[in-house]
């Protein structure tokens, strides 16, 4: 394949893991492939610029009158809320021109501030998702996934999921193999499902501020293979089954079977991630009860069955790696 050029856009307040993770997989890539990628950065005046945390960094050059990439990877970071003069202006002239589109956290921000996002379908972090659909209402925002692809679009959600988003798409140009070496250099998996909720159940849903609310929110994460019907955690918080369930829902954000389902769904997806145990005992474990139940809430929700769930995103143990 010939060669792709990878451009990170530099700004001052830039978040550095948005620019360093998917650099870092796109140049381990490359070393795995010799010839495959030709990794830039660029600042809008070639200056070096400040990241959100302090570190300077050097650009290899300035964004210039035309763009000569494939990929033009767009950041994010405190530095897109108050974007450099001509940033802007930058990427709506020039973005056009890009093979594959891509921005990592509150990049879509300046994406969509350039008009790129515009009738496509995507995603950022999770705090910034409302006012992304509020300025920018030709855009289709889906605050859930961790990363959106539509069309030659690819956008992520917070920070670390641009490393998700970048092995995806080297999975697309250089295969699984390659791709799964990188994941293993790096320690991380090959790779969350874009469709992966930005959210754990726990962080998704707000702690409740009653005393026996929260013990039922505890019991629920330790005991996924109880009776977790709104009757039996009404009984444990000494409410009526009624109470219960609008209180739950005032407290926490969420009704009671919709929290049970993503800690049930969550406890399947880590013992398939870091266990060798079959799916039979793995579906009793998490409290579906049968291997066919379980797989329907894994294709409801990850849009993958649950040995495909274990083939493609379990993550690589050391014995494996050596």
């Amino acid at each position: 394949m010939a060669q792709r050029t990878v451009l990170f856009v530099l700004f001052d307040d830039v978040q550095s893991l948005d620019v360093t993770g998917p650099l870092e997989v796109f140049t381990g890539a490359e070393k795995h492939t010799p010839g495959t990628y030709r990794i830039r950065t660029a600042s809008l005046d070639g200056a070096p610029v400040r990241t959100s945390s302090g570190l300077t960094v050097v650009p290899d050059q300035a964004l210039g009158d035309r763009l000569d990439a494939h990929t033009l990877v767009v950041p994010g970071g405190q530095g897109t809320r108050s974007p450099q003069p001509g940033l802007t202006d930058w990427l709506r002239e020039h973005g056009p021109g890009a093979k594959r589109l891509v921005s990592v956290c509150t990049g879509a921000i300046l994406l969509a501030a350039a008009g790129l996002l515009d009738g496509h379908r995507a995603t950022t972090h999770w705090a910034y998702c409302d006012k992304l659909a509020r300025d920018h209402p030709a855009v289709e925002v889906d605050p859930d996934p961790i990363y959106v692809r539509d069309g030659h679009v690819a956008t992520s959600a917070g920070v670390t999921s641009g490393i998700d988003l970048a092995l995806a798409l080297v999975e697309d140009d250089l295969g699984r193999d390659a791709a799964l070496a990188i994941a293993r250099h790096l320690v991380v998996f090959l790779r969350r499902p874009g469709n992966q909720a930005q959210f754990s159940a726990q962080l998704a849903a707000q702690t409740a501020q009653r005393e026996p609310l929260r013990e039922v929110q505890r019991w629920i994460t330790e005991h996924p293979d109880a009776d977790l019907t709104v009757e039996a955690l009404a009984a444990r918080a000494s409410l009526s089954p009624r109470h219960f369930a609008r209180a739950f829902q005032t407290e926490t954000g969420m009704t009671p079977g919709r929290y049970v389902d993503r800690v049930r769904l969550e406890h399947a997806r880590r013992l398939l991630e870091d266990t060798s145990d079959g799916v039979e005992e793995i579906s009793r474990a998490s409290g579906y009860g049968t291997p066919e139940a379980m797989r329907r809430a894994f294709v409801r929700t990850l849009g993958t069955a649950p040995v495909e769930y274990r083939r493609r995103f379990r993550p690589v143990l050391a014995t494996e790696a050596r």
